[in-house]
């Protein structure tokens, strides 16, 4: 878009020889070229991704695609001119009169496909929302994006003409080009990242952190000793956050677990520090060890350590599912990083998060290996979305991930995570990136549902296990910046079970409709996207390998943490 004019003479219409031409220019000015790459950008754009869109979002996606598009047409047109070595000429009026038909016939197409694409996602994950008023405002709304762009990028051309005049009074023509370029370039990316994103990321950790200080609507300080926030705690109730009270108060409790046992069962045990707490992570993950020693949690049979996701939320169905396999005889520690939501700190808070999961998994390690071999607690890790990718950075890899941890849950990591791109990198010959098999199987496996089995089925999976559940939905899991230029396997190979197999992979297009899937990863029924519950169950199941439950059991647990099941 800021291309056009730095590139010289485009084609450009209207024409500015009459009256009405300069009326007209008050509108911005397009090239036929760049018309042409907004089109075909806009038209792929309704093709199928991981979720269901709807109008809005899809004229979102469209728009910048468009943008895109436009500006690689202008792109396109310079290179073209400067290998024919020829000036631009301006269109003809049929030209624009095909850009037109040609317009209303491809979008037209491209917007009736996308509809059914959309239908048939929706009918892959059971999705029953559709609104048909957001759908005919689809491309009203790739209209308006697609011209904020373009006029943003007009505006920094302008500031690059401007720059360019002003250093061309010291030093040369072709260096003041060059020079102004930079400035320009640079003043747009330090207002984005130091003045917008900034901005937004800390006015949003503001107003998260006024909700950090409410209490969700039925919980209430615990009267049990065994909770943090309850009496003796040695973390006051009110330092807990809000999802750190929900956490502290939540959960199964021994009666329920007993009810679904069928034997005496133990009351659980939850250990939680939130932000409040302390200002410094290695001193909160601390006094969390420390509060968990307090209430007895050393010596339980079963310890899990738990890395939060975003504003310090634990899925329920998570640590509810590890409760009910171990008859509550349990005890679970976790800490609070962040007071964003998941999807914005999976983007922003990835450092603390790291800090979060190794210094929890440190503290707790520390006491733990002082204990007697014969009276520690089997020791679990487990985390979801930023929270695996905290979980693992207490780890160098399988070996130490096998000799440190009775087992292991991680669910829907993120395309980042260190150790899940290592196994998924290596994995072994003829195994697919949706579900990859690394070193046959031996400590480390992957599956979308663990109901199903955790492949190689034919391998022995001895000793301790670690899990990673990952939906072929889940856009957390697949999202990257590598998608703007580069294929991935994922979607090369085989589609996973709720994933079209019309879905291509476009340059530019894929990486921003992936891209807008991230906010919605959990807007979708489980076991899809971004959303595990009941697969929590099963996972547990082949994790702590507990004795005396059948597959009856099972399904009922799971209609217990996953009502909608």
């Amino acid at each position: 878009m800021a291309v056009e004019d730095a590139m010289n003479q485009d084609p450009q219409v209207p024409p500015a020889q009459d009256e009405p031409a300069r009326k007209h220019r008050l509108l911005p000015r397009l090239t036929l070229p760049g018309c042409w790459g907004a089109l075909l950008l806009a038209c792929l754009s309704f093709t199928p991704s991981l979720l269901p869109r709807g109008g809005v979002l899809q004229g979102l996606i469209c728009g910048i695609s468009a943008a895109i598009g436009y500006g690689l047409g202008v792109v396109a047109a310079y290179v073209w001119r400067a290998f024919a070595d020829r000036e631009a000429r301006s269109p003809a009026r049929r030209s624009w009169l095909v850009l037109i038909v040609g317009a209303v016939v491809l979008f037209g197409v491209a917007f009736g496909l996308g509809q059914y694409w959309q239908h048939q996602i929706r009918l892959l994950m059971g999705v029953t929302d559709y609104n048909v008023l957001f759908t005919v405002a689809c491309p009203f709304v790739a209209v308006l994006v697609f011209l904020l762009l373009l006029l943003a990028g007009r505006g920094l051309r302008a500031l690059y003409h401007r720059a360019a005049d002003l250093l061309g009074r010291w030093i040369g023509r072709r260096a003041a080009r060059v020079v102004g370029w930079i400035l320009v370039a640079g003043l747009a990316w330090a207002a984005f990242s130091g003045l917008l994103l900034n901005g937004f990321v800390n006015a949003s950790n503001e107003a998260f952190s006024l909700r950090d200080t409410e209490t969700p609507e039925g919980v209430h300080q615990p009267t049990s000793a065994l909770r943090s926030g309850g009496p003796g705690s040695l973390v006051p109730w009110d330092s807990l956050g809000r999802e750190g009270r929900a956490f502290a108060d939540g959960g199964p409790s021994a009666q329920e677990i007993g009810a679904f046992t069928h034997r005496t069962a133990q009351e659980p045990i939850r250990a939680y520090a939130g932000l409040e707490t302390s200002d410094d992570t290695e001193t909160r993950a601390a006094r969390a060890v420390a509060d968990l020693e307090r209430a007895g949690g050393f010596t339980r049979e079963n310890l899990l350590v738990m890395t939060t996701t975003g504003s310090g939320w634990v899925d329920p169905a998570a640590v509810d599912s590890f409760e009910y396999l171990g008859n509550g005889d349990a005890a679970t520690v976790a800490i609070q990083y962040s007071y964003l939501p998941s999807w914005m700190s999976y983007l922003v808070d990835q450092s603390k998060a790291r800090a979060a999961g190794r210094d929890l998994f440190d503290a707790v390690y520390d006491k733990w290996s002082k204990l007697p071999q014969d009276r520690r607690p089997r020791l679990f890790v487990a985390g979801e979305s930023l929270g695996s990718f905290g979980g693992e950075t207490a780890f160098s890899g399988e070996a130490d991930l096998r000799n440190r941890t009775a087992g292991t849950v991680f669910a829907g990591p993120p395309n980042f995570n260190t150790l899940f791109r290592e196994f998924s990198d290596h994995r072994d010959a003829g195994s697919h990136e949706i579900e990859p098999v690394y070193r046959e199987g031996r400590t480390v496996r992957f599956t979308d549902d663990p109901a199903t089995g955790t492949p190689p089925a034919d391998r022995p999976w001895d000793g301790p296990r670690v899990l990673y559940l990952m939906h072929p939905s889940d856009p957390i899991v697949w999202w990257s910046p590598n998608l703007a230029l580069t294929e991935p396997d994922w979607i090369g190979e085989r589609p996973g079970s709720d994933v079209l197999e019309a879905m291509v992979w476009i340059p530019f297009v894929t990486f921003w409709q992936v891209t807008a899937d991230l906010p919605f990863s959990t807007g979708v029924p489980d076991g899809h996207g971004h959303t595990y519950k009941a697969a929590y169950v099963d996972a547990w199941k082949d994790i702590m390998r507990p004795e005396g439950f059948t597959a009856q059991d099972l399904n009922e647990l799971k209609g217990i943490v996953s009502p909608q099941h």
